[in-house]
């Protein structure tokens, strides 16, 4: 008897999976062995009737996540092997086990071969975030193996998907921990202290995305004038205070974000009278600057979330780079980020070109940037490829 039920694809539909792309999406689907609810795990079968893969399934466009292209049963052995995996590349490029930080990227998604699942890790605990019905089905066995492969090294496993889990499937999630129940919530990233706020923060709780480009924003701080725009936790602010920033304002249209920034700034750099920070909405604030500053982060939360949303989205990112290219001074520096994944790198590109065209400044392009090595990109699944940045130099 087989172990799980099975799901045929429609002919011609099996390409993009014999090249290991890991979604099945629902007008692949000819038809749907019986009693298959959301979440199940299930066979995903060719035309023809050969095994293709095993994966989670989901009502929604994109049916089936595809967790192996191996026939295998999906247990504890099955998720202490994916997160031993996902451990030993983390151990390998040097952030598991870092003596200058404890945050990381464990599990990132289709880039570790686990699509719907994240965990964060911030010092003794594990923040685990499931972006599909099978993973939050899968939670306590994940936590459990989790643990077991970490050793030692975390106490902690909190669960963080209210916002992501899709609400049709109702669910009644309730955010919490699985192991433990930390207090300490102090991250430490290339020796600064963050707070994370894992229980209502954005994400896991921290943006552990832009690690290498806050360290790249230290080295071009020295002796300048900072805007951080859409701070969120201030992250940016930080490294630029102890990259030797004259001042450092951040700015974000949250209080809650304002509050926390205010905390992560005093608990590196107490009594520090360079930096400032404003609750203002971004577009408003940049009118009103007007030349004070020569270095200017743009980090806006995602603009287009769905393809749809795609157009909009690149006319607000144009608007927002124009009205800071025509507002820093000459030899100003520009970190500017796009995090929408429907948002490509060309897309992205072309809307900072349509900025500096409008706001008749010569810029030149010092970096191309994106996501760091623990956020990795699986390379049949390039839509994981969701973070850009450029760093421009502005005259």
């Amino acid at each position: 008897m087989d172990k799980y039920k099975k799901i045929f694809l429609k002919r011609g539909k099996e390409q993009s999976l014999n090249r290991f792309h890991p979604w099945v999406f629902s007008g692949a689907i000819a038809h749907i062995d019986d009693g298959i609810e959301e979440g199940d795990v299930v066979d995903v079968m060719g035309s023809d009737g050969t095994f293709i893969g095993v994966g989670h399934y989901q009502i929604g466009s994109i049916a089936v996540r595809v967790l192996s292209f191996e026939e295998k049963e999906i247990d504890g052995t099955y998720w202490r092997a994916s997160l031993e995996k996902a451990l030993a590349m983390r151990t390998a490029i040097g952030l598991a086990g870092s003596a200058g930080g404890n945050t990381y990227r464990l599990v990132h998604g289709e880039g570790d071969f686990l699509p719907g699942l994240v965990v964060d890790i911030y010092g003794k605990t594990a923040v685990m975030q499931a972006h599909s019905v099978g993973m939050h089905i899968c939670r306590n066995d994940i936590a459990r193996e989790l643990l077991a492969v970490m050793n030692g090294s975390i106490d902690n496993v909190y669960y963080k998907s209210e916002t992501t889990l899709p609400y049709k499937a109702d669910l009644g999630q309730e955010d919490g921990f699985l192991y433990g129940g930390a207090s300490n919530n102090v991250a430490v990233e290339n020796g600064l202290k963050f707070y994370v706020d894992w229980l209502k923060g954005q994400k896991t709780g921290f943006f552990i995305d832009q690690r290498d480009n806050r360290t790249l924003l230290e080295q071009y701080s020295k002796n300048r004038k900072v805007l951080n725009m859409f701070c969120y936790t201030g992250g940016f602010s930080v490294y630029a205070m102890r990259g030797g920033a004259n001042l450092v304002h951040s700015v974000d249209s949250s209080a809650k974000a304002i509050e926390l920034t205010q905390r992560n700034v005093d608990m590196n750099f107490p009594d520090d009278q360079r930096h400032a920070a404003f609750c203002d909405d971004a577009f408003k604030f940049l009118d009103r600057m007007d030349g004070h500053y020569d270095l200017i982060i743009l980090d806006p939360p995602a603009f287009a979330k769905h393809r749809a949303a795609l157009h909009n989205a690149l006319k607000g990112y144009t608007r927002l780079n124009a009205k800071a290219l025509e507002r820093i001074q000459h030899g100003g520096i520009l970190f500017t980020f796009s995090c929408s994944q429907v948002v490509t790198k060309d897309n992205f590109r072309n809307a900072v070109f349509t900025a500096a065209t409008l706001a008749r400044r010569k810029v030149r392009i010092l970096h191309q940037l994106h996501q760091p090595a623990d956020h990795p990109i699986n390379i049949y699944h390039p839509e994981g490829e969701y973070l850009k940045g450029l760093v421009l130099y502005v005259e």
